[in-house]
C-alpha cells in the first residue's frame, strides 16, 4: 500500500550533496517489532535508514525513513523550499495514482536537537482517508536531515506513540 518515496530523489538532487564522505551517521531507535531495512545509498554523501511496520499478513502498513545528506561547504540550504518541493512531489505522485491529498502548512518543529520544519499530508480516495504522511526536515552546519513517516490512516494514528519515541531518540 505504501508507494516508494520518489521525493527523496528530489531532496538528493537539489544540489545539496558534495564534499567528503559522511562521518557521523545519525542514530535512531526504531520501534520494537518494526523491520529495519538496509537502504543502499545513492551516493557516498547520502545515508538512508528505514523501518517498516507490517500487518499480520506481512503487508506494509507503515514506513519511517531517515535520510542524511552532506551539504556542500558554504551552501545555504533553503529548508522551506526543499520541504515545499518534496511536498509537491508527494502530492503529484499520489494524484497520478488516483488519490487526492491535502497538506497542512509548513510549520516549525524539532528533529533531534535541531530546529526543523514539518508538514503532514492527508491522502484520500473517493473522500475516504486512506493514508497520512509527514515530512520533517532540518539542517545543521554541514548536513541536511529528513525524517518521513507514512502509513495507512488507522495505523498511522495508532502508531503515534511509536513515532514520537523514535523522533525523540534521534541523535543527529
Amino acid at each position: 500500500m505504501i508507494r516508494p518515496f520518489k521525493w527523496l530523489l528530489v531532496f538528493v538532487s537539489l544540489s545539496l550533496i558534495s564534499g567528503p564522505l559522511l562521518a557521523d551517521e545519525p542514530i535512531i531507535t526504531w520501534p520494537v517489532g518494526w523491520e529495519v531495512e538496509t537502504v543502499p545509498a545513492a551516493t557516498p554523501q547520502v545515508s538512508r535508514q528505514r523501518a517498516v511496520k507490517n500487518d499480520a499478513d506481512g503487508n506494509q502498513v507503515m514506513v519511517m525513513e531517515l535520510t542524511m545528506t552532506q551539504v556542500e561547504s558554504g551552501h545555504q540550504v533553503n529548508l522551506q523550499g526543499v520541504l515545499l518541493e518534496m511536498r509537491k512531489s508527494i502530492q503529484k505522485d499520489f494524484f497520478q495514482g488516483g488519490y487526492q491529498s491535502v497538506c497542512n502548512r509548513v510549520h516549525p518543529a524539532t528533529l533531534g536537537s535541531l530546529s526543523a520544519l514539518e508538514t503532514t499530508c492527508t491522502i484520500t480516495e473517493n473522500g475516504r482517508h486512506v493514508l497520512s504522511q509527514t515530512l520533517v526536515a532540518a539542517v545543521d552546519a554541514d548536513k541536511a536531515y529528513v525524517l518521513s513517516y507514512a502509513g495507512q490512516a488507522e495505523v498511522y494514528k495508532a502508531s503515534e506513540g511509536e513515532i514520537v519515541a523514535a523522533r525523540n531518540s534521534l541523535k543527529l
